[in-house]
């Protein structure tokens, strides 16, 4: 096997592509994040039956994402959904993974000689989830993607490098994403249980309607691992009283801005780019892309909104299919999009 070890932005040669029937090559995609995983087979692009789920997410220790307990969760369902559809072996993976940016080393590490040796894979891809939202979202077009749910990321690429903004976590960033909208609502509600000035009556009752009276959040709040989902719980009650609490409305709008910053900041200079947003936290509907709209007209007055085509499981086929057949046109990167494919 050849690694693509191009530098970062670089692509690697691209690899000729496997003999296969008119209906095009058989793939697997993983989309793997914080709540758990997915695994879907696809043939010639289109998935092919239901997605196999687990409600266990990959674990992560000092070394990074573990790489045996992903294969340990992957493999049995990758299996079943190859018998099930009669098929010998995929021509390609593709795993989209939270946090591989910054903790894939082990990833990198082991799945592609795991794959091969497990599945007969010859072709494997792994990416940043953010990269598999960006391709689910808008496929190999220059563009900038927002991926808003629990947290935040932007990304954004000319088919030559890629750019990303924030996505930092919840403590350090993630400016605009379900976790701060929740914060924030909050703070708003303690100003107006304390009396201090910025509060909010209507999210003071959002509040004790959710969790309670006001000085027991605190002790609900901190020693569970799962703070960001606990905040990101309040988002809705934030839009939902937008409409007549103008400190809800503000708040949303600060969102907005914060997202149109950081698309502004991954987002092609050259041309007429694409803009799509993904992710759960846009359900929160017309409170939050109202502003948001008008927040991208202001600051990217040349990109064109368009329509999220599929979502970051979309996304790993769309990388997994190109990879088979020798057609993946976005950009390498170590960190982002690393591939490793047999000549």
């Amino acid at each position: 096997m050849t690694a693509a070890g191009a530098p970062s932005g670089e692509r690697p040669e691209p690899v000729s592509a496997p003999a296969g029937g008119e209906e095009g090559p058989v793939v697997l995609a993983v989309d793997s994040g914080g709540s758990g995983l997915r695994v879907a087979l696809a043939v010639g692009g289109t998935v092919v039956g239901e997605p196999l789920a687990s409600g266990e997410p990959v674990r992560t220790g000092a070394s990074g994402l573990d790489a045996g307990h992903l294969l340990e969760l992957v493999l049995p369902r990758a299996r079943q959904l190859l018998a099930g559809a009669e098929r010998q072996r995929p021509e390609a993976v593709a795993v989209g993974a939270a946090g591989f940016a910054t903790l894939g080393e082990r990833l990198r590490a082991e799945l592609p000689s795991a794959f091969a040796r497990e599945l007969g894979v010859r072709r494997t891809a792994l990416a940043a989830d953010a990269v598999t939202a960006y391709t689910g979202a808008l496929g190999a077009r220059p563009g900038a993607v927002i991926a808003a749910g629990t947290g935040l990321i932007a990304i954004g690429t000319d088919l030559r490098t890629w750019r990303r903004a924030d996505g930092w976590g919840h403590l350090l960033g993630d400016c605009g994403g379900g976790a701060w909208i929740g914060r924030a609502g909050l703070e708003a509600a303690l100003r107006a249980h304390d009396g201090r000035g910025g509060g909010s009556e209507a999210l003071l009752g959002r509040l004790e309607g959710v969790f309670g009276p006001p000085d027991r959040l605190p002790g609900q709040l901190y020693p569970r691992p799962d703070r960001p989902a606990v905040l990101a719980s309040f988002a809705p009650e934030v839009a939902a009283c937008a409409g007549e609490d103008p400190v809800a409305a503000d708040i949303l709008r600060a969102a907005a801005r914060h997202m149109a910053d950081a698309a502004a900041a991954v987002c092609p200079v050259a041309g007429e780019p694409l803009v799509a947003l993904t992710g759960g936290l846009f359900k929160l509907g017309g409170p939050l892309l109202v502003p948001l709209e008008e927040e991208l007209a202001q600051r990217l007055p040349r990109a064109r909104r368009v329509p999220t085509e599929g979502d970051p499981l979309h996304g790993a086929v769309r990388i997994a299919t190109d990879l088979a057949t020798g057609d993946l046109r976005l950009p390498y990167d170590d960190r982002l999009l690393y591939t490793v494919a047999e000549k």
